[in-house]
């Protein structure tokens, strides 16, 4: 059994945390594992993508996430468009890393700040800060202690029998309170709290946590603070867990409305939209025609209606554009 152990005190507030996030778990899979609620999933992948890149201050929208994660090319600065891309690739290979291999967060680390920054995939030669805005709220350890307490985190990770919701809190804390990185460690302290939660829930590889966390980043880095001073990672903890508790609600009550949504469409729409998935330069007549039991005014107000539903997206002109099933 590993000799380190972080300081943390379970309140009462954390167990109580804990069992309604448990209990929201258990009421949203049963949601999410719902085909019409694969849409849902993947947006919030991306929402978890710019909420993670925005509280380091990349200012791309979730339209522009959204158009990268569809592989379309985006206005906007060079370095912005290589965080989003490297953030939607460390993303997609979640499930290949093991949360208490150095190898792999150090490989996690490469992939996402290839083309940011010189040092990827190593521990920092120099000294650090956690910053708040212009301000540092935390100094870092010296760089040549860096690899002892990396290592001696991920040895309590891989032995703790804590609950894993706690050690996902106390790891990420840990973690940004050691900074092992010249750059991008809070990006991966969130991602490795993702892997963390997902290993032990697979719907957390789809909860935009980091959405809401960029909503209270002054309360995120109180959080940091007040734990630094009491030696003492519980204020840390009841953050996050809150955090993750209000996103499960929040995320819950749009899969219900996306369900709701979904079961409206009528076998025309379903028709519609299959046909559209092919077909996405088609007008109303040569759907019509295709499906032979529609006449042309039908398709125009099915076509309104799909789009109120947020099912289909025109995206041009009504003359050259084309459709985008969203479903």
């Amino acid at each position: 059994m590993p000799e380190y152990k972080p300081p943390f005190t379970l309140t009462n507030t954390i167990l109580k945390l804990i069992a309604e996030i448990s209990e929201a778990i258990g009421r949203l899979s049963v949601q999410l594992e719902c085909e019409q609620n694969l849409r849902l999933r993947r947006v919030n992948r991306m929402r978890t993508i710019q909420g993670s890149l925005a509280i380091e201050g990349n200012t791309l929208s979730e339209e522009q996430i959204t158009a990268i994660l569809d592989g379309k090319r985006v206005v906007a600065p060079p370095k912005e468009v290589k965080e989003a891309l490297n953030a939607i690739s460390v993303y997609e290979q979640l499930d290949t890393w093991q949360p208490s291999s150095e190898q792999a967060l150090l490989a996690a680390h490469k992939t996402l700040m290839t083309g940011l920054v010189e040092e990827v995939g190593s521990y920092r030669t120099g000294g650090v800060g956690v910053m708040s805005g212009d301000k540092v709220v935390h100094m870092a350890p010296q760089a040549n202690r860096v690899a002892k307490l990396v290592s001696d985190l991920l040895e309590w990770l891989a032995h703790t029998d804590s609950h894993p919701l706690i050690a996902s809190c106390v790891f990420h804390y840990e973690f940004e309170f050691i900074h092992p990185f010249a750059d991008g460690n809070g990006r991966m302290g969130r991602l490795w709290q993702t892997l963390i939660l997902s290993r032990w829930h697979p719907v957390f590889s789809h909860l935009p946590v980091e959405s809401l966390v960029y909503q209270h980043q002054d309360e995120y880095y109180q959080a940091i603070r007040q734990s630094t001073a009491q030696t003492d990672s519980s204020p840390f903890i009841g953050f996050m867990l809150q955090m993750i508790l209000d996103v499960l609600i929040e995320v819950q009550a749009e899969a219900v409305t996306t369900q709701k949504t979904t079961q409206k469409t009528t076998q025309k729409q379903k028709a519609i939209l299959a046909y559209l998935q092919s077909n996405p330069g088609a007008g109303r007549r040569e759907i019509a025609e295709a499906l032979g039991n529609i006449t042309e005014d039908g398709v125009k107000y099915n076509l309104k209606k799909l789009q109120e539903f947020n099912l289909l997206k025109r995206v041009g002109s009504a003359r050259s554009g084309h459709w985008e099933v969203q479903a």
